[in-house]
């Protein structure tokens, strides 16, 4: 298969470009800038630019809709309400009829949990970009999976966090590592059968229990957390990290049910790396 990936030189275009390799599949890249690796076939181009677009999509079994300006974008004012509209909301348009137009049959669009924040710039352009999704499901037919993800921007993307630490205090109130989203994507990929547009929601892994949540540190302060994790009860004080914060958990039974979703990463994977690397983390994966 011949998958295009939207924004395929960033984060989750090169997570998930090392992985269709490893299956054969080829990942068609289309992003402004030139990837870090060497993994599949790149395309100079913008989404924004619909003779490109079209232009890449010729022999395209399935779109993997990922170019958007992020959250990250809004919160440090990097982007301004135009940036986000024209690539969030026309990009996505772009994409959706071209796709039409070249006869693909299938696509995956990354779209966010920012939605719940409506009136949000980044989370308004999500709803729009869900909208036009929904729409092109029922009007052209198209094999449509919205994936809505939590923030999944890795800890090894020094622009955002620069050391394992700030990523780890990202992630302890609930997160999704980039791994669990990439396996999410390649379960859409491959699912055979299913209602159009199919909506779900991608979370990590949690040893937390739902009664552990409902009846969280009814015992004091950090109760919750010294029972799940005790041997890190200390490390995670040294470092900052809140033993009482309740993490939020999110729903993904249907994620679970429609694609086999299993995620793998948790704050027990991210507390064995702290305590066996320090803040500096792990080395980076070799992708």
């Amino acid at each position: 298969m011949r998958i295009l990936l939207s924004g395929g030189s960033g984060d989750l275009g090169q997570v998930l470009s090392a992985k269709l390799e490893k299956r054969a599949n080829i990942p068609v890249r289309l992003d402004l800038r030139e990837p870090a690796d060497d993994r599949g076939v790149y395309i100079n181009g913008s989404i924004l630019d619909r003779f490109v677009l079209n232009a890449c999509l010729s022999g395209i079994d399935c779109v993997v809709h990922i170019a958007a300006w992020h959250g990250i974008h809004q919160v440090n004012h990097t982007k301004s309400v135009y940036e986000f509209w024209d690539l969030n909301v026309t990009g996505t348009f772009n994409v959706f009829q071209a796709a039409v137009g070249a006869g693909v049959q299938r696509v995956v669009y990354i779209s966010s949990t920012s939605i719940d924040d409506p009136v949000g710039i980044y989370g308004h352009t999500k709803v729009l970009g869900e909208e036009i999704a929904r729409t092109y499901a029922v009007r052209h037919g198209l094999q449509v999976i919205i994936l809505r993800p939590r923030a999944f921007i890795p800890w090894w993307n020094k622009s955002v966090y620069p050391s394992f630490i700030d990523w780890a205090h990202w992630f302890w109130p609930g997160a999704v590592h980039i791994n669990d989203v990439a396996q999410a994507v390649l379960r859409a990929i491959d699912l055979p059968i299913f209602p159009t547009p199919l909506t779900l929601t991608v979370d990590g892994a949690y040893e937390y229990s739902d009664a552990d949540l409902n009846n969280w540190d009814a015992d004091g302060p950090g109760t919750t957390f010294r029972k799940t994790y005790p041997q890190y009860y200390d490390l995670a004080v040294r470092h900052g990290l809140d033993p009482a914060l309740k993490p939020k958990k999110l729903d993904i039974s249907e994620t679970q049910r429609w694609l086999g979703y299993q995620p793998q990463y948790s704050l027990r994977n991210l507390l064995e790396e702290l305590a066996h690397y320090g803040a500096d983390g792990p080395p980076p994966p070799q992708l």
